[in-house]
């Protein structure tokens, strides 16, 4: 049995991780100034569509200065979206995340270079023209496709390439919204499918480089940071509860909403090339009622956040901003689905306030907008930080966080697939989002080998690795059997199929019964040597 000074907490090679550490630097940084560019992108789309002039601020989009002409504004970005995606890349089509997820899971983490150039544009075209998407689902699909491409050209193995693509991903989300946390959050909840070491630490030094570059890129101050002090305590935290449940309904609405839709799309005796200019039609009409639902509306959240929009604009921007965002949305346009979920949440936070004592607009828009997120994507720990960080509304930790779960909690009961993993789930891909500690993860070679016999095996392992790290090798190496070292290099054991098959259900009954592993390591583990 290996001596417990040559185990360790972390399946992590600290070689390896210092590399890919440093690598993280660099496309940490990348992704910062990606960000800025397609920021500035989207601005100057925005300002030749709807203001006739050159500038590359982020603006509000006002189809009243132009006239009813402006309603064909979307149409015309939703019909450039729909011709890049038939003759450039249909990989462009979508909002960002679970196409960052389909590469990982399905393209073994390698993005094409032509995704990191159209898909900028693309959603650059959808946001400027009025789309209510925000920025930050094709930032993360941008970044990533960086880490991926330098993975690529660096020749890392697949689960490095992971690595990079998701600190490209968090390093724009990050520079997106000053919001590093969360970023690494959404990274761990969503993306990596994993939590160790190896991973987490390259992408939390991603979105802190980014983070920093935000402030001589775009600026210090976050988006919606919230004005006044909220008195948040535990006694909200009902109320809180209430919002979130109201949040999680709204999101079950609106994911169920979007699916309904596209397969509406799919009805229509037309190329899927024209169903974004469609949507973009019903933004236009949407847009000329209530145009603070259009474009990435970061303003208007943070009017919310500071109770200073009225109440016929908040329910206009909960009936309107649903209603063209589920349109859009739908068509396969490009573009992100954060900012469209913290607009609507903080109206719902906001309508949600005439009922709680105190009636503090403010601080309810802080909570449903963080609901909302949390709920739809199920990930109440991001929800919770980004909603924080983006507000510096410390002081309702508890009640954010409390409304997270709520809303967390409803739709993973009355929703079976979220709206990211109900996409990859139409292609045929499942998605599981519970991660736990693989199986064999849980034993050490030495606990199931053989006594070596016969000739020994090419390929080796040393005793104290685990038997999953076994099961790779054997499947990478093409082989059946691997000798077993000790620390000392001598040949100790054998470790084949059946000690595999060994090993499973071990580690499976040792799951079952909530063992310590090394209470499991006292049992008679080796199996009876063949004949």
């Amino acid at each position: 049995m290996p001596h417990a000074s040559s185990l360790r907490d972390f399946s992590t090679d600290p070689k390896r991780l210092v590399i890919l550490s440093l690598l993280a630097l660099a496309v940490g940084a990348v992704s910062a100034f990606l960000a800025k560019a397609l920021l500035l992108l989207i601005g100057l789309i925005t300002h030749l569509a709807y203001f006739g002039t050159l500038a590359t601020g982020l603006a509000q989009p006002d189809p009243h200065r132009l006239g009813p002409i402006a309603i064909a504004i979307p149409v015309v970005g939703g019909l450039l979206v729909g011709l890049i995606a038939k003759f450039a890349t249909d990989k462009i089509r979508g909002h960002g995340i679970p196409e960052a997820i389909a590469a990982i899971l399905e393209g073994d983490s390698i993005v094409q270079a032509r995704v990191a150039f159209w898909k900028p544009i693309a959603s650059a075209l959808t946001i400027g023209t009025g789309g209510p998407f925000g920025a930050e689902g094709p930032i993360i699909m941008t970044g990533g496709a960086f880490g991926s491409l330098f993975a690529q050209f660096l020749h890392l193995s697949s689960l490095e390439r992971r690595t990079l693509l998701v600190a490209g991903a968090a390093g724009g989300m990050s520079a997106t919204f000053g919001a590093p946390i969360a970023s690494v959050l959404i990274a761990v909840e969503l993306l990596l499918f994993e939590w160790r070491p190896r991973s987490f630490v390259p992408v939390a030094i991603a979105a802190f480089v980014a983070a920093l570059l935000r402030v001589p890129l775009i600026g210090a101050q976050p988006p919606f940071v919230a004005l006044g002090a909220h008195d948040g305590s535990l006694s909200l935290v009902p109320w809180a509860v209430l919002v979130g449940l109201a949040g999680g309904v709204v999101s079950m609405l609106m994911t169920k909403l979007v699916y309904l839709v596209e397969d509406g799309y799919a009805k229509l005796p037309i190329h899927w090339m024209w169903w974004p200019a469609i949507g973009g039609l019903v933004v236009g009409l949407g847009g000329w009622f209530v145009p603070a639902a259009l474009g990435v509306g970061y303003p208007t959240i943070g009017a919310m956040v500071n109770g200073q929009l009225a109440l016929s604009l908040v329910v206009g921007i909960v009936l309107v901003k649903i209603l063209i965002w589920v349109v859009s949305l739908s068509s396969g346009t490009s573009g992100g689905v954060l900012a469209p979920l913290l607009m609507i949440g903080a109206a719902v936070g906001t309508l949600c306030a005439l009922g709680v004592p105190g009636h503090d607009a403010g601080l309810w828009a802080i909570v449903g907008m963080a609901a909302l997120m949390g709920g739809t994507m199920r990930a109440p720990f991001m929800g919770t930080l980004f909603a924080l960080e983006t507000t510096h509304a410390w002081s309702l930790a508890p009640d954010v966080f409390a409304a997270c779960v709520a809303a967390t909690a409803f739709t993973v009961v009355f929703v079976p697939r979220s709206i990211l993993t109900e996409k990859l789930a139409r292609r045929g891909m499942h998605v599981a989002r519970e991660y736990a500690v693989h199986p064999l993860e849980l034993i050490a070679v030495g606990a199931v080998m053989r006594p070596p016999t016969g000739r020994r095996p090419a390929q080796a392992i040393a005793a104290n690795d685990k038997v999953r790290g076994a099961a790779n090798l054997m499947a990478d190496a093409g082989v059946n059997e691997l000798a077993v070292r000790d620390e000392a290099g001598a040949w100790v054991g054998v470790l084949g199929a059946d000690e595999l098959i060994a090993a499973w259900r071990l580690g499976m009954r040792g799951e079952s019964e909530r063992r310590r592993v090394r209470g499991v390591r006292h049992k008679p583990l080796t199996p009876t040597p063949r004949p």
